[in-house]
């Protein structure tokens, strides 16, 4: 039986739609596209960065194996697929409710959605949820299947990004893409991402500002493929130094955090991490800015237990004094004689060699133990 669908025209696609009477600002529709409508309207935004260094877009890149999987369901006999995509409409879509009863109940209005489609090759929506489903239908013999969507009306990408975070928040996302993606989002989270805001934003900072030690040495979800070369610090790796800092009563970066009130003193947070780290820089020449297999101190567990050695340098350190960095820089002397980053063994260790550190609990903990406690002895011993 041939499908009584109407095929887009020149100018818009018009469905048969529910409008769910949820937000008057950002209208939700209910309806369907064919596989192949689906990708003439529907943009993939995929992370990057504008020239001005502006987050744009917020996807995740495409798995080719989960994507050949469905094709071959969809091209199976005997299929079902009640998955539905979630879109986020231009507000250049009108919809037009159906005259008469009943065209209402109250809670959802029936009529006609009308999608205008572009002459100059902008979508008029993008996909939040469903990449992977569409780009699949798309390489599949069911083009003309009819797809469930779920759209909302929303031009700001901010609310895109939002909406992105919040389907994918129980699902696998890369850590690296969440960490990016939060800063950009400023309307309410749940609390398991709100508590990595900050520590986001300031991982974003620290990769961008020129004056940074980490400029461009932290590998994150939008960057570049030809930059991905001199971005040797995982951005996960950051963030999980500073998010320990700042949620420990013993971090140096907690006392500048008001729990009560949620207001973060920036500046003084900014201070300490540009005075120790770019103290740390100019300590570790040898080590700095290598990849993880050159050096140990840009590998995850070198971050994380530098960070742990800074909770203890900076919680007596002024961040704005006149000489910040020299004294942070006669402090790590203190640890530098016992530091292998990038050749010979860690006696203290166990004679492990410099290349054996993991990325493990058990290393981050050890080599964290070894570097405070070396640092307290000695900075004692000169006192």
């Amino acid at each position: 039986m041939k499908r009584s669908h109407k095929r887009a025209t020149a100018r818009s696609i018009r469905r048969r739609a529910l409008r769910i009477e949820q937000n008057d600002k950002h209208p939700l529709y209910v309806f369907c596209l064919t596989g192949e409508e689906i990708l003439s309207v529907a943009d993939i935004s995929r992370l990057s960065r504008d020239d001005a260094g502006k987050l744009i877009g917020y996807q995740r890149p495409h798995v080719k194996r989960h994507i050949q999987d469905i094709v071959e369901y969809l091209n199976s006999d005997n299929i079902l697929f009640p998955n539905s995509l979630i879109l986020a409409l231009s507000s250049k879509s009108k919809f037009r409710a159906r005259q008469g009863s009943p065209g209402s109940d109250g809670l959802v209005t029936s009529g006609t959605l009308e999608i205008p489609l572009s002459k100059n090759g902008h979508k008029p929506a993008w996909i939040v949820d469903g990449q992977q489903r569409a780009l699949a239908i798309s390489k599949s013999n069911r083009r003309d299947l009819p797809i469930p969507v779920n759209a909302f009306v929303a031009d700001e990408v901010e609310l895109q990004r939002d909406q992105f975070l919040r389907v994918n928040n129980t699902k696998p996302l890369p850590r690296g893409l969440i960490t990016e993606l939060l800063p950009e989002v400023s309307t309410p989270l749940p609390a398991n991402l709100q508590a990595k805001k900050i520590p986001s934003a300031l991982c974003e900072l620290l990769n961008s500002e020129p004056h940074s030690p980490f400029h461009r040495l932290i590998s994150r979800a939008s960057t570049l493929q030809q930059n991905r070369r001199g971005a040797v610090v995982a951005d996960t790796s950051i963030v999980k130094m500073l998010q320990e800092s700042l949620t420990n009563p013993s971090g140096c970066l907690f006392p500048y955090r008001n729990l009560a009130t949620g207001e973060t003193d920036f500046d003084t947070i900014w201070a300490i991490l540009l005075a120790y780290w770019t103290a740390v820089k100019k300590t570790f020449p040898e080590a700095w800015g290598k990849a993880p297999s050159r050096s140990r101190l840009m590998h995850g567990a070198g971050i994380r237990a530098m960070g742990k050695l800074m909770d203890r340098v900076m919680s007596s350190v002024d961040p704005v004094s006149h000489g910040v960095v020299s004294h942070v820089q006669h402090e790590l002397r203190c640890v530098a004689p016992v530091c292998h980053w990038t050749e010979g063994s860690w006696p203290e260790l166990g004679n492990l060699n410099w290349n054996e550190i993991q990325n493990v609990p058990r290393h981050i903990r050890t080599l964290s133990n070894v570097l405070v406690r070396t640092y307290v002895q000695r900075r004692g011993a000169h006192s």
